[in-house]
């Protein structure tokens, strides 16, 4: 394959890879997104954004990604529907083959993101798509008149449980605490829907069934006591992992995500990093837009430096 070059590439395309594309293609530096095999990211996966600015009646999270794409495509940004299959940042320009292209990348913004926790336990990977999910917002509707479990104590898992509402006959929350981490407004949301109730201070162990969760078993961590529960559905809210395992021994990590200074730039010169792939505090869609709005900047800031002579056409 001919290397294509590109003074700007971004692998990506949650809020981060968008809004870094935006800003790059407004400084016209033709920026071209990877969009990876998470078109919009986390966010498209969300039924209802209430806390993006612009928006007071709530946003979807598919539409708002719609958005964020087609802005930054009308100012001149190129979108490939392909994935990253490796990366060399030994030299620039920063080399990253997908199975069409060569890139060769003057300046690169890496927005990854992060995928769902597994529980990994017995069950989970055969039951998977067959009653166990990550994304009420995909599957919810598959569970109509059914009962059905949420896994989490956080924001995502009171979001995605009060949205199971919708299908559920009953949304059994369940929590290794005996509190939840999420927001008062999504706690007294969720206390107050009287399809939702908590089992707290337990585990879930294993899932049962044959060609369909059918059970989990739970274990309470104050007694040790387990029991069965009856169930039609399994959905998971444990936490992220941040998707960046094509950078491992190549840039300076914490914990699996990368680590930034205050102007997003990594650890090697003219890479940046932006949202969740780098981002293991705030998490939320206006963060990610805003550090890749600060990354597109820092790299026109970068190429602005570059001799003529180092940047191709």
């Amino acid at each position: 394959m001919q290397p294509e070059f590109v003074k700007t590439l971004i692998l990506g395309s949650g809020p981060a890879g968008w809004t870094a594309a935006l800003y790059a293609a407004r400084a016209e530096l033709a920026p071209v997104v990877l969009t990876g095999i998470d078109l919009g990211g986390q966010v498209a996966l969300t039924y209802t954004v209430e806390n993006y600015p612009g928006f007071p009646e709530g946003v979807g999270g598919a539409q708002l990604g719609e958005l964020f794409q087609k802005q930054a495509e009308r100012f001149g940004a190129k979108v490939e529907f392909e994935s990253a299959q490796s990366v060399d940042l030994s030299s620039r320009p920063f080399k990253v083959v997908t199975d069409n292209h060569v890139y060769l990348a003057h300046t690169l913004i890496i927005t990854t993101g992060a995928r769902p926790n597994l529980l990994g336990v017995p069950g989970e990977a055969e039951m998977t798509g067959m009653g166990i999910s990550y994304c009420a917002t995909c599957d919810g509707a598959f569970f109509k008149d059914r009962k059905v479990l949420v896994v989490g104590g956080g924001d995502s898992a009171l979001e995605e449980g009060l949205f199971l509402t919708r299908y559920a006959t009953s949304v059994t929350i369940i929590h290794r605490r005996d509190s939840l981490r999420a927001g008062p407004i999504l706690q007294n949301r969720a206390k107050d829907n009287p399809k939702i109730g908590f089992v707290w201070n337990t585990v879930l162990t294993e899932v049962i069934g044959k060609n369909k969760v059918e059970a989990a078993r739970l274990k309470n961590l104050q007694t040790g006591e387990e029991s069965l529960l009856p169930t039609d559905g399994v959905f998971i809210f444990i936490g992220h992992t941040p998707s960046t395992q094509l950078f491992i021994g190549q840039l300076e990590m914490e914990n699996g995500y990368i680590r930034v200074d205050d102007r997003m730039q990594t650890s090697i010169p003219g890479v940046f990093a932006a949202g969740e792939a780098a981002d293991s505090h705030f998490r939320q869609v206006i963060t990610s837009a805003g550090m890749g709005a600060a990354a597109a900047m820092e790299a026109v800031k970068f190429l602005e430096q570059l001799t003529q002579e180092e940047v191709h056409d």
